[in-house]
């Protein structure tokens, strides 16, 4: 940074010299245009999350079937998807009343917010911050799943990257958090192309797939295949009365289908004006194309049997690829083309958090039920403290669970869900206290039925997953809930103490007398600062005080301030014998002040380093001694700073000169 005339240069500090090459020059606030979406767009940018779900929500359902039924998994899979697909039905009904009549983006935290106020709604936002979170870790999991699919499935057999399975996904949720704190969401633009890259390679499946079917029928996959997830006995599941709790555990493995359909309720501030409109119409196109693609792919692996490996590859999907293209050079072509449309889109839906999760955060910080650190903008005018804290958790999701999908799973539903049931329930309650509002009974029971459905759903899952890994979620929800209401306390008593100032003004302080005193480490020109200012202050009294930690260099201190010509204020040894100089400093202000007459003002020079040799020879203690004072009422601590730096630099150029 040049120095203008007469005004020193002020140095930046070496992290954030590293800062600016790692992420570009800093974003000024007017840098911060807001660019509206057309409907087309919208729906490539927020729907990556939401459609991309269909490469293993079928799965999912398969790996709760396949091991109780058997085979029987495949002719129980279309129902147990038309169940999952009614849900789809009145979520959308009541997520399009989300976007009519709240248009600010927030999605169910703002509906739950407004109509149950701000402590209930912390449900929402522990829900959807969890949502966020292990969207990260099963978007990318799920999308280096189909790169490694894909060399299942081209070579011959080969698995050569099984084992960077782990070290890919840890490497991808790193390169979006980075992309992410230099400014990703800028391309947005590029972010609809793979979402319409994954529906034109769905459709093609299914399109080549329907004429197979015409021209003589699906090939099966082997279900006996060596890795494959192990056929169980239909009659034993019925026999032993498994049926039901095998449903209900695979329509809530389903639902991980419906992930990322709030995704145009948060973003919803994105659209073109009127916002409310243009969202509707992009939320209901979002669930046509995501009903039609869950369909299609279930229906598929319901003929050719494509089964669940127990490592998750090759996945549903890409078997379902590879049997419909076939073996031959234009069917590998198609495979590869599949396969990377898919990774494209799971990685897109992967970063579709790293905006929802520090804008949410961003949201419930200035309702102050999260650290307000969080509402701060970044380096680049992102939400930084968000996208790392998002990036911490998804990262230690993805190691636990080794990245996998299955696993990870367990932990997704519940959060989605809930966000689910606290919109609906929302919408319920708006228009339950609107008498006079257009269609009201038909809005409130839709908004009913999709509330009582989420939260069946969330049951479920709690239930029949709780021993895979729910019960994580079902222990953390409600301590998270805690401890955002917790923090709001905080906030509000702090707010009280602080805000009470025509009482404060009452109290009117009655000392006699006001002491300054000198913390002396050493004779130089930083102590010789700080008497200076101790002297323009006019108090009643200055002392000079040096507390013994080395006696024999406590001695040569004093025998050169007493040798010192023009030294007014004596200095004063205080032993320290053990050390502990905080509670020493601390004790001799405590016996000043006891009279509770006698205000003290603690001057402690600070000698400033150029880092990071001077920051790592000198141990700077100046904060740590007004931090250790902080509770004494009458004290005020004042750092002198001092640059010891510029000081040396004086020197050299009056000795060159």
């Amino acid at each position: 940074m040049a120095a203008s005339e007469g005004v020193p240069e002020i140095r930046d500090r070496l992290g954030y010299r590293v800062k600016c090459k790692l992420l570009g020059r800093p974003l000024v606030t007017q840098e911060l245009a807001r660019e509206t979406l057309s409907n087309p767009l919208a729906l490539g940018v927020l729907a990556s999350d939401c459609i991309s779900s269909t490469a293993y929500g079928t799965e999912e359902i398969l790996l709760i079937l396949v091991p109780v039924v058997g085979v029987a998994a495949f002719t129980l899979l279309l129902p147990v998807t038309g169940a999952i697909l009614l849900v789809l039905l009145f979520l959308t009904l009541s997520y399009r009343d989300v976007v009519s009549v709240y248009t600010r983006a927030g999605g169910s935290y703002v509906v739950a917010r407004e109509n149950f106020g701000p402590r209930v709604a912390q449900i929402a936002a522990v829900a959807l911050l969890i949502d966020y979170i292990v969207t990260v870790a099963v978007q990318t999991a799920a999308g280096t799943d189909a790169l490694i699919s894909l060399a299942h499935l081209t070579g011959d057999g080969y698995t050569g990257l099984d084992h960077l399975k782990l070290p890919l996904t840890v490497g991808v949720v790193v390169l979006l958090m980075y992309g992410n704190l230099r400014g990703i969401r800028e391309a947005g633009r590029a972010f609809a192309a793979p979402a319409y890259l994954f529906m034109v390679a769905v459709a093609l499946i299914l399109l080549v797939g329907l004429g197979r079917a015409l021209n003589g029928g699906f090939p099966q996959a082997d279900v006996h295949a060596s890795g494959a997830v192990p056929l169980g006995t239909s009659g034993h599941g019925w026999l032993y009365g498994a049926s039901l709790f095998m449903v209900l555990r695979a329509f809530a493995n389903g639902g991980s289908s419906l992930t990322g359909l709030e995704a145009i309720s948060n973003g919803i501030s994105a659209f073109r004006k009127p916002q409310g409109r243009n969202a509707r119409r992009t939320l209901t196109t979002m669930s046509c194309v995501l009903g039609v693609m869950v369909l299609g792919v279930s229906t598929l692996a319901h003929f050719t049997h494509a089964i669940p490996y127990v490592d998750g590859n090759p996945t549903v999907i890409a078997q379902e690829a590879h049997l419909v293209f076939g073996s031959g050079w234009l069917g590998t072509a198609g495979l590869v083309y599949v396969q990377l449309a898919t990774a494209l889109i799971l990685y897109t839906g992967a970063n579709t958090p790293f905006t929802g999760f520090p804008f949410l955060a961003s949201f419930v910080a200035e309702d102050r039920f999260l650290p307000r650190r969080l509402t701060r903008r970044g380096h680049r005018l992102a939400f930084s403290g968000g996208i790392i804290s998002l990036t911490v958790a998804a990262l230690a999701l993805v190691i636990v669970t080794r990245g996998s999908v299955d696993k990870l799973v367990a932990l997704y539903a519940i959060g989605v869900f809930t966000g689910f049931t606290m919109a609906a329930a929302g919408m319920t309650a708006h228009y339950w206290r609107r008498p006079g509002e257009t269609h009201r009974h038909w809005k409130t029971g839709v908004n009913v039925v999709a509330a009582v459905v989420s939260a069946l759903v969330v049951l479920i899952f709690a239930v029949t997953k709780f021993t895979e890994g729910a019960w994580l979620v079902v222990v953390v929800f409600p301590l998270g809930v805690w401890a955002l209401i917790r923090i709001n306390r905080q906030y509000r008593e702090e707010e009280e103490a602080l805000g009470n100032v025509p009482a404060l003004t009452t109290e009117e302080p009655h000392w006699r007398r006001h002491l300054v005193h000198i913390l002396v480490d050493g004779l130089d020109l930083a102590t010789v600062k700080a008497l200076r200012y101790a002297h323009e202050l006019r108090p009643d009294e200055v002392r000079a005080l040096h507390f013994v930690i080395d006696a024999e260099r406590a001695r040569l201190l004093a025998a050169k301030w007493d040798a010192t010509p023009g030294t007014t204020v004596p200095l004063e040894l205080v032993d320290c014998p053990d050390r502990r100089l905080r509670h020493a400093v601390a004790a001799h202000v405590a016996r000043t002040t006891a009279d509770g007459s006698t205000a003290l003002t603690l001057l402690v020079p600070r000698r400033t380093y150029g880092p990071p040799l001077g920051r790592l020879l000198h141990p700077d203690r100046g904060d740590e001694m007004a931090k250790a004072l902080e509770h004494f009422a009458d004290v005020a601590v004042t750092v002198l700073p001092f640059d010891v730096t510029r000081a040396v630099q004086r020197s050299r150029a009056q000795r060159t000169g």
